[in-house]
């Protein structure tokens, strides 16, 4: 048995809704690492969600952020960020979102990306287009990196990342109009989607910050891929790389150019 779109943007909507009742209550912070944040409320969101799902589809497997791996039938798997931007929503900046997607037999088919804040749902089927608050979105037009807003995000703390995104954040800023780093990846990937950013990229990245964003992306027009440019940006260690098709090829352009220089 398969979920609905409307099943997963009514419980990202309730969990939305916990997000923002808790806001200003005790979070009873406490630190994974050096500078990445966990609180009540990514605890609260998750359970809800993971019980949620639990009930409806008893069978199916959920890959979530806080708790980890829930076995289940392979065929039907869930990726949940219960609170994608911990951190902005523990300093009180409203730029955070719950992240819900769903896989079929290993290929996404569903994604909702609900930022409470706003009320705003980014959604997706496979093959059905993309849409924000029931209205189709597209990625944007733009065709040079120079006229483009971008993405990124870096590595939360990690003793010795594979690539700390330094300079390709510093070659990027010389080459776009600008590079913003809006501490959600879920949301930014989302905001491709809707044509308000131009591009994302993030070369060390969960797969629950990309599953649904990068399924609403797909569906908006874009391309997804991994830093690398293969398709299947979900493969363990995720990255992800995605534009329009022409500011796609460009920014691999760019990352490719500058790892060959290093």
């Amino acid at each position: 048995m398969k979920p609905t779109l409307n099943f997963i943007k009514t419980i990202a909507a309730q969990a939305g809704d916990i997000l923002l009742a808790l806001v200003h209550s005790d979070l009873n912070i406490q630190h994974k690492n050096r500078i990445d944040l966990v609180t009540k409320a990514d605890h609260d969101s998750e359970q809800f969600l993971i019980n949620a799902i639990q009930t409806a589809f008893p069978d199916h497997a959920i890959v979530a952020e806080e708790s980890g791996s829930w076995e289940g039938a392979q065929d039907h798997q869930w990726y949940i960020d219960p609170l994608d931007g911990t951190l902005n929503y523990a300093h009180g900046v409203p730029i955070y979102c719950v992240s819900i997607g769903y896989a079929c037999q290993g290929r996404m088919e569903l994604g909702v990306v609900y930022d409470p804040t706003r009320g705003e749902f980014f959604c997706a089927q496979r093959g059905q287009g993309a849409t924000l608050n029931e209205q189709p979105i597209h990625v944007s037009g733009f065709s040079e990196l120079i006229d483009s807003m971008l993405g990124t995000g870096f590595p939360k703390g990690e003793a010795d990342p594979v690539d700390d995104n330094i300079a390709n954040f510093i070659r990027f800023s010389q080459q776009a109009q600008c590079v913003r780093r809006l501490g959600s990846a879920a949301l930014a990937i989302a905001y491709v989607a809707a044509g308000r950013l131009d591009g994302f990229w993030e070369v060390e990245i969960h797969q629950w910050d990309i599953a649904a964003g990068g399924l609403i992306v797909e569906e908006a027009g874009g391309v997804v891929t991994d830093i690398h440019g293969r398709p299947d940006y979900m493969t363990k260690p995720p990255s992800i790389l995605c534009a329009n098709p022409v500011i796609h090829s460009q920014m691999l352009d760019v990352i490719n150019a500058l790892h060959n220089e290093q």
